[in-house]
């Protein structure tokens, strides 16, 4: 049986991978985004309507990020709108260790539908589809808290996750916990990718107001700013995050993605040897 289900943030890490699997597998899927025809944006909450309209159900994520300022007024209001437009099933992709993520969890859980979390760890497409990517290109990766390990989860796995969530029962009411089998710190990442790439790629660790300081001398805006500051203080440093779960293996009847399968498969796509314009 085909399902109807819109995908926010359909072109982001995890929403392309779900899209995809989703299409795959014979789906209506609509993406939500907005450069897409209906629209979603966060921003504009008229044309919310138009963007359920149709579909069952619904795959949420929240840019940037859960813990911003406005974030859980927004996800208040779309589950409401999505209540009235009769979705039946809603899966948010939250953030392991969030305090704010937390609350917003707990929104979706009271909106009267049926609902699941699935909570990540710190994602291994970090170093090559988001902010670690340019660092690494440039052959020096400066970054805080190098001794804090974390056990980084591929956005494949969430996909997976998510897809078997979206189309079957027995999800209800569930948090699952995602993340890698195993921990590491920044330097044993870079240390990977270099020797998997075969380049020199070094690693300093610097304090995170040293790290602060020279992001906004690249002139990147306050909100994202504040975000990472939160990233690096709130969530990195918060002992919820350096626990390994199994919640993958229990959906999924697999063990997690490898950080080394994650090189190993991304080095093949040049992405880490391509050369940085000044």
């Amino acid at each position: 049986m085909k399902n109807n289900i819109l995908v926010l943030g359909g072109k982001g890490k995890t929403g392309r991978r779900i899209v995809e699997r989703l299409n795959n597998l014979g789906h209506n899927v609509r993406v939500g985004s907005r450069s897409e025809s209906p629209a979603f944006d966060w921003d504009q909450p008229a044309g919310w309507p138009a963007a359920l309209e149709g579909m069952e159900k619904v795959y949420i994520t929240y840019q940037p990020d859960l813990a911003v300022p406005g974030a859980k007024e927004a996800i208040e209001a779309f589950t409401t709108v999505a209540k009235d437009q009769g979705i039946q099933k809603l899966v948010l992709l939250s953030g392991k260790g969030e305090v704010e993520a937390q609350r917003c969890e707990q929104l979706v859980f009271n909106s009267g539908i049926d609902s699941t979390v699935v909570r990540a760890s710190w994602f291994s497409q970090n170093f090559s589809e988001s902010f670690f990517l340019e660092p690494i290109q440039h052959g020096f990766v400066a970054l805080p808290h190098a001794d804090t390990k974390v056990p980084y989860v591929d956005a494949n796995d969430i996909a997976d996750v998510a897809v078997e969530v979206l189309l079957n029962d027995g999800h209800q009411g569930k948090v699952y916990e995602l993340t890698g089998s195993r921990m590491l710190t920044f330097e044993q990442v870079v240390d990977e990718i270099a020797e998997a790439t075969g380049r020199d790629i070094k690693f300093q660790s610097i304090t995170l107001a040293e790290y602060m300081a020279m992001l906004k001398e690249f002139g990147l805006p306050e909100d994202y700013l504040w975000l990472i500051e939160y990233l690096f203080t709130e969530v990195l440093g918060n002992k919820e995050n350096q626990v390994i779960a199994h919640d993958i293996e229990k959906v999924l009847g697999r063990k997690p993605i490898d950080f080394s399968e994650y090189v190993a498969e991304t080095v093949t796509s040049g992405i880490w040897s391509q050369p940085v314009e000044a």
